[in-house]
């Protein structure tokens, strides 16, 4: 027995379409909000040294805005999710990097602050936004590594530029500390 269906289509009208800019071909809604075309991607995430409660430590997070991505980078969040301690950042000591193809880092101005709602969110704020095609480093600096051995995870988002800018979640930066008999030491 052969069944048939019959299939219509509607066409439907969202309150709040998608438009593009031709220029840039950002996508923009009507009330504003701006989204990457392409996100970036979080490339990795490391630590320079893995031992618990060591000093001296920078958490690198690693992140590549495509050239079609439609809008520079304005601002990227950092936010810890999962460990046995949270882990606290001397701001003053942390850093953004872009990253040449020929490997060369470039200090990258940027103001990183702390949440005032969520103690355990970092914001990092571009000035100048960073543009289409570039890679970045994030280089946040603890105070010393967790006490604790274990998994700690980092959410990281990017926001694109605008006054009213649609965060892109990226991934989870996974960090793995290590009692001192092992581990990456400086």
């Amino acid at each position: 027995m052969l069944l048939a269906a019959a299939f219509s289509f509607m066409m439907i009208e969202f309150p709040m379409s998608l438009t593009s800019s031709p220029s840039a071909q950002a996508l923009q809604l009507r009330d504003g909000t701006t989204y990457f075309t392409h996100p970036p991607t979080l490339v990795d995430a490391e630590t320079t040294i893995n031992a618990v409660y060591a000093w001296g430590a920078t958490y690198y997070f690693r992140l590549k805005l495509p050239e079609n991505a439609g809008e520079p980078m304005q601002k990227v969040t950092i936010h810890q999710y999962e460990g046995a301690e949270k882990v606290e950042f001397d701001l003053q000591e942390s850093f953004v990097s872009t990253i040449a193809p020929s490997s060369e880092k470039k200090r990258w101005d940027a103001a990183i602050t702390l949440s005032d709602r969520d103690p355990q969110m970092l914001t990092i704020t571009f000035s100048p936004p960073i543009p289409p095609g570039n890679a970045i480093a994030i280089g946040l600096r603890p105070y010393n590594n967790p006490r604790y051995s274990g998994v700690y995870l980092f959410g990281v988002t990017a926001f694109p530029v605008g006054e009213s800018s649609h965060g892109q979640f990226l991934g989870y930066g996974r960090l793995q500390f290590y009692d001192r008999g092992g581990g990456k030491h400086p």
